[in-house]
Formats: structure tokens, sequence, C-alpha cells
């Protein structure tokens, strides 16, 4: 009878995960925030530039597709959620959120109310200039836009009789 020797053969990529070393999570998480707070005026930047498209848009004229200009309102509140999350902007992302839902619930071939794409553009201006104290007037702002966005997007959730 014969015996079958098998050798494992380790790999190198294996080899360097196993070896302990590298960084813990805290000191990368801290390193990850300082390399943040190094962008973060970019980034507001960023922020900034993507909220004045917004605001420069303007209604779809008789002779232009509706649907293409709610594409572009809805690609840039996506770019606005997506330029400031990172930078823990919760307050641009959800006005923005609500942005993009508010276009996604419209209906196919009903014209669409363009002063919702107006206020939210309106409203991530003023959040954005806002001090980082005044949440206050965050909060107020951002209730408003979710009251709007729960009077013109229906519920489904409505109690059973």
């Amino acid at each position: 009878m014969s015996v079958v020797m098998w050798k494992p053969r380790t790999s190198r990529l294996s080899s360097i995960i196993d070896t302990p070393g590298g960084l813990s999570v805290g000191v990368a998480m801290a390193q990850a925030r300082a390399n943040l707070d190094d962008l973060k005026l970019q980034g507001q930047e960023i922020v900034a530039e993507r909220i004045a498209r917004l605001a420069a848009l303007r209604p779809p004229t008789a002779g232009q597709d509706p649907i293409l200009a709610l594409n572009e309102a809805y690609e840039i509140g996506r770019a606005v959620i997506d330029a400031a999350g990172p930078f823990d902007r919760d307050d641009l992302c959800r006005a923005a959120a609500g942005l993009c839902d508010l276009i996604d619930a419209a209906e196919q071939g009903a014209p669409f109310d363009w002063r919702i794409v107006t206020v939210h553009a309106q409203a991530l201006q003023l959040i954005l200039s806002l001090p980082p104290q005044a949440d206050a007037a965050r909060t107020e702002i951002l209730a408003n836009l979710d009251q709007m966005v729960k009077r013109k997007i229906p519920t489904t959730d409505q109690p059973a009789d």
C-alpha cells in the first residue's frame, strides 16, 4: 500500500496576513479622520459647486423633455450626497435625499412641480451657509423639507379597515 504525503504550500499573502503587525482599528480611524480633515475645505467647495448647479437648473420649457431635466436634478442631488457624506454633513445629505425621493415618486406623464427643486436648492444653500452652532435652524429647515416630502409622496402604510 502506498502512502500519499501531502505538504500544504503557504502563499506569500497568507504568511503576510498571518503575521502580526499593521495598524489597530483606532489608529486607522484616527488617520482616516485626519485625512478627511485635510480634505474638508475642498469637499465643502465641491458641495457648494453642486448645490449651485442645482440652483441654476430651470424648469424644462415646452420643447424640452421634462424627464431629462428631472434626471439632471436627481443626479445633482445624488452628487451632493456623495460629496457631503464623507464629511459628516448629514443635514445636507438628508435634504438632498428628500429631493431625490420626491423625484423618484414623480408620476410618469404628470407635470412635475419644479418649485420642489427650487426650494430644495435654496434650502441646501441656506444649510451650507449656516454656522456650525446653528443646530436649531438646521433642524427647522430639515423638518420643513421632511413635511413637504410627506405631503407630496403618498404613503402606502395606511391602516387597514
